[in-house]
């Protein structure tokens, strides 16, 4: 192994040290809670050249300093003394990713993009940043001056929409995801000479969204920024309770995939929805209060929060449903609240369904829907009792939609019903595409029949079981969550 220089590693000590603002003395503590053993007056001489130390103090001393400037500014540093070749990498994919890492480091959550930046200059690539809208319309460029994209007919968008990759006009197109919940697309366009249909150059990139959605997320969780530019216009309190009480659009493991859309996206007031995954079940709600009013919002975040603490309690599907009955006889001025529990065995496509007062979920297999009836609560009460469970086999590939009253119930200008059929020939028609996606369209078609217009909430959650390592081509699921559409 290659060591640096004595001397040099110790002016570069001094010199960081000049830049850390401690005093000699504070030094010396640092050093000494470390586990060094010289006394002050020794490392005084040190970095005045007037002595020489063991590595391991000298490795201590930078050390002490390097915990300073993290503290104060940021990635420069002091050497150790082990071969240069260890540290920081000055190019590729390894410093791009170092870059998005230090850069991101106590950075608020507006900084990001020019983080993004310099990561891709140690890519020779030029990057751009847009972020999915909350009705998930358009993609928000966060470069100043840049146009937002339409999701439903762009390049962009259409990578968005298929969560995957493409080439056009010398330019990549990228999925940003947090784990597998889409977040928008990334535009790279590669300087000189560089192909941007390498397959190395596409796994970096990949590499580089998967990192930065995860950095998104986190950020926005300490910081508006961001989010402010994800939206289009103020959301009302009520919404606001709702969306903070709601898990991400998107879940996936191995064996099922998850996606949801609900709307109107800043004017949420009585539908909700859950779902929890492991290894060997997904379990999935949703909560409906129909009414779009202030004790509809109450009713419905009560009733999430009752299913919600009794699955993290490990009870069963009846015991959820009494959970969830009990809160809501405890507010008797609350609004009637219809749901859907389901809980799906992922081993053998088991489907358990539990309903009050709610349309049974919709089950598609090979573009046909299956009948799926049974009888279910008018409401949840305990005075009514449990009621039976229904129960399904599942196939691999089939799609189970679990639809809010609004759905089904927005009408017209001619006060016709969006209907189930139409949902029915929605998911059949969308069966190829990613739950997600298919969640989108529905509520996007349930807006354009109610003429533009949200008069109830539309809550869809589309789930997708597949035997374990046998997914569908372009599906989310394995590694990342992402499977590249070339």
């Amino acid at each position: 192994m290659r060591f640096l220089p004595e001397e040099e590693q110790r002016r570069l000590i001094a010199a960081c040290f000049a830049r850390s603002d401690l005093t000699l003395e504070e030094l010396w503590m640092r050093y000494f809670a470390l586990g060094g053993s010289l006394s002050l007056l020794e490392l005084d001489a040190y970095l005045n050249a007037l002595v020489t130390l063991p590595r391991v103090d000298r490795d201590m001393v930078a050390h002490a300093v390097n915990e300073r400037l993290d503290e104060v500014t940021g990635p420069a540093r002091a050497p150790y003394s082990h071969s240069i070749p260890d540290a920081k990498p000055l190019h590729g994919p390894l410093r791009a990713l170092v870059d998005l890492l230090e850069g991101a480091h106590r950075a608020p959550p507006e900084r990001l993009p020019a983080v993004v930046a310099e990561a891709g200059r140690a890519l020779d690539l030029t990057i751009g940043v847009y972020l999915a809208d909350y009705d998930q319309r358009t993609l928000v460029p966060l470069r100043p001056g840049a146009a937002e994209l339409d999701i439903d007919t762009t390049v962009g968008g259409d990578v968005y929409r298929r969560a995957g990759t493409l080439t056009r006009d010398g330019t990549l197109w990228t999925v940003l995801l947090d784990g597998v919940e889409r977040l928008g697309v990334l535009e790279i366009v590669p300087s000189g000479d560089a192909d941007p249909d390498d397959p190395a150059l596409r796994e970096q990139c990949r590499w580089l969204a998967a990192l930065l959605g995860h950095l998104i997320t986190i950020t926005t969780q300490y910081g508006d920024g961001l989010d402010r530019r994800r939206r289009h216009r103020r959301r009302g309190s009520p919404a606001e309770l709702l969306w903070q009480s709601l898990p991400p659009l998107t879940g996936a493991t191995e064996s099922v995939v998850v996606g949801v859309s609900v709307q109107p996206a800043y004017d949420l007031c009585g539908t909700v929805f859950d779902y929890a995954l492991s290894e060997e079940r997904a379990q999935l709600a949703m909560f409906d209060a129909g009414a779009r009013t202030g004790s509809a919002n109450t009713a419905v975040v009560s009733a999430l929060a009752a299913h919600r603490a009794a699955r993290h309690g490990g009870a069963s599907l009846g015991e959820q449903f009494a959970a969830v009955a009990a809160e809501l006889e405890s507010r008797p001025d609350a609004p009637a609240v219809n749901g859907v529990l389901a809980e799906l065995d992922l081993d053998t496509g088991l489907l358990r369904l539990l309903g009050a007062g709610q349309a049974a979920p919709l089950v598609v297999r090979r573009g046909e829907a299956l009948p799926l009836s049974g009888p279910a609560a008018p409401r949840f009460s305990s005075a009514c009792g449990l009621p039976p469970v229904t129960e399904l086999r599942l196939e691999a590939g089939d799609l189970i939609a679990l639809c809010s009253r609004g759905v089904a119930e927005t009408v017209d200008g001619a006060g016709q019903p969006f209907g189930r059929a139409r949902i029915t020939a929605h998911l059949a028609r969308d069966a190829a595409e990613l739950p997600p996606e298919i969640a989108r369209r529905l509520t996007r078609a349930v807006l354009t029949h109610g003429g533009g217009e949200f008069r109830q909430d539309a809550g869809v959650l589309v789930a997708r079981w597949s035997t374990r390592r046998a997914w569908p081509a372009g599906e989310l699921g394995s590694g990342t969550g992402l499977s590249i559409a070339r």
